[in-house]
C-alpha cells in the first residue's frame, strides 16, 4: 500500500532502521547480561536510589560461592530458569531480592564479596551470606558445634561489610546520610540458620533451640538500630517461613503421630515454633523508638508461603508438588539431602519448577519466591506498606 503521508513529515528510513538496531541490540545486551533495564531509580513509583540487604541464603545472590567455590549454588541445576547458569543463588532463578531491585528500577545488587570496587556499589550491595546466623560464630563454638557449614560471617560482620562500602561511597557524614536516607534496607530473612545449624546436630529443641528466640530476635534489633543511626529510613525486615511446610524439616523430624501434622501435611510444632519467632521479630519491631520520618516494616513470608501451601492450584502451583522439592535425591519429600546436590544422575530434577514451591528441600522456586515478592510490594504481606513517597 502507498503511502499516505505528506512527503514533509517523512524520516528517512536508513537513520530510523539504525535506530530501532541500535535500541534493539542494548536491549539484546542488558537482556544477556541478565540485569534489568538501567534505570535512575523510582521504578514502580519508589524513590529508593538504592538497596543495600542483609541475610542468608533466602536471599544470597554470591557471596558464599566467592569464599566456598564447591557449594551446591555454584553447580547445575542451580540458576536454570532465569539466568541459565549458577549464580550463587540457592534456587533456580530470582530471589525475593531481586524482584524488589526490579521493582525499584535498580540493578541487581552485587554481592559484596564479588565487588571489586566503590564503583560496583554505587547502585547498592547484598552482604547476605548463605548459611549465615544472627549470632556470632563463637556462640556455636561455646555450644560444641561443628562449624563445618556455619560461616564466619554473622550479621554482625555484614554491618561491618556495609559501614565499609558506605565510608567507600561517600566522604562525610552528610553524604552518608543521603545515601542512607534514600536507600531501602532489607534486612533478612536471617535467624532461621540459628535454628536450623541447632537441629541439623540434633539439638535439644526444648532445651537449646526454642531459647534461641530472644537472643535472635536481639541481635536483629541492634541491627536495626544500627542502621537508624547511619541515618536508614526504611528498614524493610522479613520473618522467617513456616519450618513445618519445608521438605527437608518433614524429612529431618518424622513423626509416627498423625496429630502431629496439619490437614496440609506440615508439622504444627514447627509452624507454631515459626510463629512464636514472628510474633517476637513483630513485637520487637514496635518497641524500637524511632522518629516519624522512619519506617520498619514488617514483611511475612510466613503467611505468603502458606498462601501458596494452602492454595497452589489457585497461585500456579500443582497439589502433588506443595511439599515436594523440585530437585532432590529421592525420599517421601525428594528431601533426603540437605540441598540439590547438582548431579544430574542421581538428583530428581523435576520438569517444571514454576509449578513447584520448594526447590531444593530447604530453599524456594523462583515461582514461589514471586509470588512473595509481589506480596511483599503490593500487599498483603507487609506491615506497614512500602512507602512510597521519598523521605527528606
Amino acid at each position: 500500500m502507498a503511502s499516505s503521508f505528506p512527503s514533509a513529515i517523512m524520516i528517512p528510513l536508513l537513520p530510523l532502521l539504525l535506530l530501532l538496531l541500535l535500541v534493539c541490540t542494548r536491549g539484546a545486551v542488558a537482556n544477556a547480561n541478565n540485569q534489568p533495564p538501567p534505570a535512575g531509580g523510582g521504578g514502580g513509583g519508589y524513590c529508593y536510589t538504592r538497596m543495600f540487604s542483609f541475610g542468608d541464603s533466602i536471599t544470597d545472590t554470591g557471596n558464599q560461592v566467592s569464599f566456598f567455590p564447591t557449594a551446591p549454588a555454584a553447580r547445575p541445576p542451580y540458576g536454570e530458569t532465569f539466568f541459565g547458569h549458577p549464580t550463587g543463588r540457592y534456587s533456580d532463578g530470582r530471589l525475593v531480592v531481586d524482584f524488589l531491585a526490579e521493582a525499584l528500577g535498580l540493578p541487581y545488587l552485587t554481592a559484596y564479596l564479588r565487588g571489586k570496587t566503590a564503583e560496583d556499589f554505587r547502585r547498592g550491595a547484598n552482604f547476605a551470606v548463605s548459611a549465615a546466623t544472627a549470632l556470632r560464630l563463637d556462640f556455636f563454638r561455646e555450644r560444641g558445634l561443628d562449624l563445618t557449614i556455619i560461616p564466619p560471617y554473622s550479621l554482625d560482620v555484614q554491618l561491618e561489610w556495609f559501614k565499609g562500602v558506605l565510608h567507600s561511597l561517600a566522604s562525610t557524614d552528610q553524604e552518608r546520610k543521603d545515601i542512607t536516607t534514600r536507600s531501602l534496607f532489607l534486612m533478612g530473612e536471617i535467624g532461621i540458620n540459628d535454628y536450623n545449624h541447632h537441629f541439623f546436630q540434633n539439638r535439644s529443641f526444648t532445651a537449646e533451640i526454642k531459647p534461641l528466640v530472644p537472643l535472635v530476635i536481639l541481635k536483629i534489633e541492634n541491627a536495626t538500630k544500627v542502621l537508624i543511626d547511619l541515618g536508614a529510613k526504611t528498614i524493610l525486615v522479613p520473618g522467617i517461613p513456616p519450618m513445618g511446610c519445608i521438605p527437608r524439616f518433614l524429612n529431618l523430624l518424622p513423626s509416627k503421630n498423625h496429630n502431629d501434622y496439619d490437614k496440609l501435611g506440615c508439622l504444627k510444632w514447627l509452624n507454631d515454633f515459626s510463629q512464636y519467632h514472628n510474633r517476637a521479630l513483630k513485637q520487637m519491631l514496635q518497641r524500637i523508638h524511632h522518629d516519624p520520618t522512619v519506617t520498619l516494616i514488617y514483611a511475612d513470608y510466613y503467611g505468603a508461603m502458606l498462601k501458596i501451601v494452602r492454595s497452589p492450584q489457585n497461585n500456579g502451583f500443582t497439589k502433588e508438588s506443595v511439599l515436594r522439592a523440585c530437585c532432590g535425591v529421592g525420599g517421601a519429600y525428594n528431601a533426603d539431602s540437605l540441598v540439590c546436590n547438582g548431579n544430574a544422575t542421581t538428583s530428581n530434577l523435576c520438569t517444571e519448577p514454576s509449578r513447584y514451591i520448594s526447590w531444593d528441600g530447604l530453599h524456594l522456586t523462583e515461582a514461589a519466591y514471586h509470588y512473595i515478592a509481589r506480596g511483599v510490594l503490593h500487599g498483603p504481606y507487609t506491615e506497614p506498606a512500602i512507602p512510597t513517597r521519598c523521605t527528606a
